[in-house]
């Protein structure tokens, strides 16, 4: 590892935060995530419902981020909004999403559009969903309609948020829609989602010229044990889960213009696989490792499998009651990023993840990776003091220390 040598970011370094429509919106309900909150026995603790009612308040929501001074603002268009039926098109929820990317430019906000982010229209998944070829194709024509709908003032494009969570947790796991246990059908989601990512690729740079890039949740993977036998078993299943859950991704992206690294937490292996946490592991209210530095082993990893495509950290963050921990973590976080840049790795922006605190899928309300509070009654907005912190940041393009600025 390099001697950092700065605690610069190179000159045009992008700094901003993330939300998905399901998430934010609010009463998305023709999709697959509301109808899986509304099923008896499915472990989702709550519904959704109006979220963060962020569909209709946008405008101050995205004059906000200006204030703190970041430059980009990652959002996902919902599909199920766009297209409600097999066929028809909405242009009224274009016409939204158009305002919204208009709104990102007036703030002098990048406006980076994900067209899709885990939700699925109620009618594509009553077909087999992301386990069916035929979605693919499905998907390569609504990001026709949307890069055509949405014009040239997109700045750049992440085709699918998180494949490979949607087809582990959905379709080996059971725990998120469709609730399947099925080994083989995951790994056919993972290559209907490789293929989707090909055509929506194709579809919108047939249009756009703005950077395109798929994003993948990635973690870091220790491997443990007492000798060169339990190593060797202990890394067998380690390369067992990239296999399935990082690698056909990594494949698909080379030569794309950009790769979204986002990253939480790590794992352990040992013999005989993934470990609990242990009684003397700081924790996040997740349940997992509070563990900022997975971000630079990510990003090393993301670097080397893609053959080199520029990286960016299209999610990062911790869910946090005390604010304190979570300027900690980013500012951890952050120094691995500068750790990558001075050995060379060509990383273009930093993107925290949330926003706001808002519906985070199975768990509900509960868990708060925002940097803005959000009481649900009256909706109204409290930025945190991290927000405040990486604002600073991002204006200086600079590191500053926890209690800087």
């Amino acid at each position: 590892m390099a001697t950092q040598k700065s605690k610069a970011f190179p000159q045009g370094f992008t700094w901003g935060t993330a939300t998905a429509a399901h998430q934010v919106e609010g009463n998305n309900w023709n999709n697959d995530w509301w109808d899986w909150e509304h099923t008896p026995g499915s472990p989702c603790v709550e519904p959704s419902g109006d979220t963060c009612d962020h569909f209709n308040r946008y405008p101050d929501d995205i004059a906000m981020m200006k204030s703190w001074g970041f430059n980009t603002y990652r959002f996902s268009v919902e599909w199920s909004r766009i297209e409600p039926e097999d066929g028809e098109f909405s242009q009224a929820a274009i016409t939204h999403y158009k305002k919204m990317v208009q709104c990102c430019r007036d703030n002098g906000i990048t406006p980076v559009v994900t067209l899709h982010h885990f939700t699925t229209p109620r009618w594509v998944a009553a077909m087999g969903g992301w386990g069916n070829a035929t979605t693919a194709d499905l998907f390569g024509r609504f990001s026709d309609m949307v890069a055509r709908g949405l014009g040239d003032e997109v700045g750049m494009w992440c085709t699918i948020n998180e494949p490979n969570m949607v087809s582990t947790i959905g379709y080996l796991l059971g725990e998120f829609p469709p609730g399947k246990k099925d080994r083989d059908l995951r790994l056919k989601a993972n290559e209907v989602f490789c293929d989707a990512h090909r055509k929506s690729r194709d579809a919108v740079k047939s249009i756009s010229s703005a950077p395109l890039g798929i994003t993948l949740a990635m973690q870091e993977y220790t491997i443990v044990g007492s000798n060169e036998d339990e190593l060797a078993k202990a890394a067998a299943h380690r390369d067992r889960a990239w296999a399935g859950l990082e690698d056909p991704f990594l494949e698909v992206a080379k030569g794309d213009d950009f790769f979204g690294v986002q990253t939480y937490t790590r794992e352990i292996m040992d013999k005989d696989g993934r470990t609990k946490p242990t009684p003397d592991m700081r924790l996040t209210i997740m349940g997992y490792e509070f563990r900022p530095s997975a971000l630079e082993a990510c990003i090393r990893r993301a670097w080397e499998q893609t053959d080199h495509v520029p990286l960016i950290v299209t999610e990062n963050g911790v869910a946090a009651t005390d604010d304190r921990e979570r300027i900690e973590f980013v500012h951890d976080a952050l120094d691995g990023v500068l750790n990558c840049i001075a050995d060379g790795i060509d990383i273009r922006g930093y993107t925290y993840w949330t926003l706001m605190d808002n519906f985070e899928w199975t768990r509900g309300y509960a868990p708060i990776f925002g940097l803005c509070a959000v009481d649900r009654s009256t909706q109204v907005r409290t930025p945190k003091p991290s927000a405040h912190w990486l604002g600073r940041v991002a204006k200086a393009n600079a590191l500053l220390g926890v209690n800087d600025g």
